[in-house]
């Protein structure tokens, strides 16, 4: 099988200029490449060109997929949108990793070696880019969620007496963009929940639409009239960027501190996931539990009905028997398998006998048949 990568580049903050489609239009000649994006994909080949460059120098977000089971999300932030501080205590060099540059932070969430095959020999990658760049917006309005993923994504490589970061609100209420990340980077469930006993319910969305007219209130008269000259002189993408980055900037100064919960060793982290995945193994019996129970329900009260009617199912049988061909025949052991559990249900096994005996006095001879019925379970010759 012939090697397989996709490459998918988006630019939000600017569009790309025309000398810049050229630079890439010369790196590629049969891409999709708009002012807003790149995308490619490779068979036997690679892109001539470092991704980790473009991001410094043309997009914010990256989704790269490759069928030897690896896959990679980038994000480029303004620097303004963190501190060094609060972001290192999420890397980590198996899964999420941080590179600074002069005006951005770059994040990039890696599935190093998966070993779902069949993920990766059906999914093409064109798919993730528009589910997991959502994610930017979120990490701009201070949402933590995104970087713990990151580290909890490392597992197995982690050490049983690494402590985890602050453990973020709302992790037991992912947006989809983050339930896409966690789907993205294959993180275990269990330890997933096991990570959100830790954490503090979300702030609800409702809340941060009712405080918009207290943002509104703490905007400048020149930051506004600035806005509207924007939109007055036809650049209402950058105005609208501009009202988007004041406000994420302000929803992240309105988010609580971390709880002070105390922190958990992975080696705790663990325990408590072997302890979410038995809990989850029960509640899925019982789920089977109940569904095979309404089965066998539903299943008795058709029994009945055939029972009730049993001399049309025998006439039924007989006829397809009589067609004396292969489809007939298996449709003539389809009604007699019904017949024999009806029995069995309502009546009793020996009284099938007797009747399939007598059913089987005019198709003696069909061999195909008798056949049928042995490997069915219901003649033994």
């Amino acid at each position: 099988m012939s090697e397989y990568q996709y490459y998918e580049f988006a630019a939000i903050d600017r569009p790309l200029t025309r000398d810049e489609m050229a630079e890439l239009r010369a790196i590629s000649t049969r891409a999709a490449i708009t002012p807003s994006g790149f995308t490619n994909h490779y068979e036997w080949g690679d892109l001539k060109a470092d991704p980790a460059d473009w991001m410094q120098r043309y997009f914010d977000a990256f989704v790269h997929s490759a069928n030897w089971c690896s896959c990679q999300l980038s994000l480029r932030l303004p620097k303004a949108v963190f501190r060094k501080a609060e972001l290192e205590p999420f890397a980590s060099p198996f899964a999420l990793s941080i590179e600074p540059s002069n005006t951005h932070w770059i994040l990039r969430w890696t599935l190093a070696e998966s070993e779902d095959y069949d993920r990766f020999a059906e999914d093409d990658g064109a798919g993730w880019m528009p589910r997991l760049m959502p994610l930017r917006d979120e990490l701009m309005r201070g949402d933590l969620r995104p970087l713990y993923l990151g580290w909890l994504a490392a597992g197995d490589a982690l050490r049983d007496d690494t402590l985890e970061p602050e453990v973020p609100s709302g992790l037991t209420e992912l947006s989809p963009a983050q339930q896409a990340l966690a789907e993205f980077l294959e993180i275990d469930p269990d330890l997933l929940e096991a990570a959100s006993m830790g954490s503090a319910a979300a702030t609800p969305q409702y809340e941060e639409t009712q405080h918009i007219s207290i943002w509104l209130d703490t905007w400048q008269t020149a930051d506004m009239q600035d806005v509207l000259k924007r939109i007055a002189l036809g650049q209402g993408q950058e105005a609208e960027r501009q009202v988007k980055s004041h406000h994420a900037a302000w929803l992240k100064a309105q988010r609580p501190a971390p709880s002070g919960t105390s922190r958990r060793r992975v080696m705790e982290l663990r325990e408590l996931a072997q302890s979410a995945a038995a809990t989850r193994r029960a509640r899925e019996a019982q789920v089977h539990a109940k569904r095979e129970a309404e089965r066998r329900q539903q299943r008795e009260a058709e029994l009945r009905q055939i029972m009730d009617a049993q001399d049309t199912y025998w006439k039924s049988a007989d006829e397809q028997a009589s067609l004396g061909i292969a489809s007939s025949y298996e449709q003539a052991v389809r009604i007699l398998k019904d017949l024999a559990e009806g029995h069995a249900l309502v009546a009793s096994p020996e009284t099938f006998d007797r009747q399939l005996r007598r059913f089987l006095v005019p198709h003696a001879r069909r061999a195909a048949l008798l056949r049928r019925l042995a490997n069915a379970g219901l003649w033994s010759g």
